[in-house]
């Protein structure tokens, strides 16, 4: 057995069986789960003066860089294999292009509890398409934890539910794309990040990505009225830029790399939490009853879901061997 087969089965055991306790991986996934959860006002403040489209195309440079610099500080930043450029291509175009555009797009239009609310659904679309691509089988505490993690955030951000206007309807909508693209990003990208590692399949993606959203956002950065745009909105942008893309991806796909892809996306179900306690603090929202009881859920339904087994499929195995040859 070569030393790929060998690192590729110790990190196969991790994330498909239990998890013993709370290490790592889980405290920079707690840590991603905070910074996304401020970053909804933070990016909310900045749409106020920014362009969505500009917004997203000078962040994502700022955080294209940070990443690079991030891969020179480990070392070589490497070549992928030419049979894989194409599927990194593509998924840099799913996972940030239409991500991304389709997360300030909506998050412009709607408010941030009903966005928060919608993008909650992305890890049960991430469950749905591991199993369906047979990556992963969830057993029946991940889609009861699930459940018990939606309803929470369901209770969190229900006042926000109700007689909607155009606008924040075709928000939603708008959104409710970005989570099945997130979710389609994270099983489609697994294969890549057992072959490359974390950091170079999300540097790769994350400057597809970058390219795209320039290319969209030029007309926008040529329009923007850059004279409305203060300091503090200068400071959400790269806030947004260096923790909420940068620091956060690479937490993420470290995630999937380690303890797979359900038990990484669950914890995105944390960040409503968050979210609803930093726009207390920020935009003087003060959650209800029913908001925190649905916080005590959302928890428990992400302790839940990691208290699930499960086991990868044998189809799985057969990929990652593959990509490890």
């Amino acid at each position: 057995m070569t030393r790929q087969e060998v690192e590729a089965s110790a990190i196969q055991a991790e994330a498909g069986g239990p998890v013993p306790g709370w290490g790592w991986t889980e405290t920079a996934l707690s840590l991603m789960v905070l910074v996304w959860g401020v970053n909804y006002s933070v990016v909310k403040h900045a749409l106020a003066q920014f362009d969505p489209l500009a917004f997203n195309a000078l962040r994502f440079c700022i955080a294209s860089v940070f990443v690079w610099m991030v891969m020179r500080a480990q070392g070589d930043v490497g070549r992928p294999e030419r049979r894989d450029v194409l599927r990194l291509i593509g998924l840099g175009i799913l996972g940030n292009v239409i991500y991304q555009g389709c997360f300030v797009l909506g998050l412009a239009r709607t408010p941030a509890g009903s966005a928060s609310l919608i993008l909650a659904v992305s890890p049960v679309m991430t469950a749905m398409l591991s199993a369906l691509t047979g990556h992963e089988r969830p057993g029946w505490r991940t889609w009861g934890g699930a459940a018990v993690a939606i309803g929470g955030i369901a209770l969190i951000t229900g006042s926000g539910i109700g007689l909607r206007s155009a606008r924040e309807v075709t928000g939603d909508v708008i959104l409710i794309f970005a989570a099945f693209a997130w979710a389609a990003y994270t099983v489609s990208a697994r294969p890549m990040v057992r072959k490359y590692g974390a950091v170079r399949t999300t540097a790769w993606t994350m400057w597809t990505g970058a390219v795209g959203l320039v290319a969209l956002g030029s007309p926008a950065l040529v329009r923007q009225d850059w004279g409305k745009v203060d300091v503090l909105d200068w400071a959400a942008l790269v806030f947004s830029a260096l923790f909420a893309i940068g620091l956060a991806y690479l937490i993420w796909y470290r995630g999937v790399e380690r303890i797979g892809n359900t038990r990484t996306a669950i914890f995105s179900n944390l960040s409503p939490v968050v979210a609803v306690a930093c726009a207390a603090v920020l935009l003087h929202e003060r959650p209800s009853e029913w908001a925190l009881l649905g916080a005590i859920l959302t928890l428990g339904g992400v302790m839940i879901v990691r208290s699930d087994p499960g086991h990868a499929s044998p189809a799985a195995r057969i990929m990652e061997a593959e990509a490890a040859d």
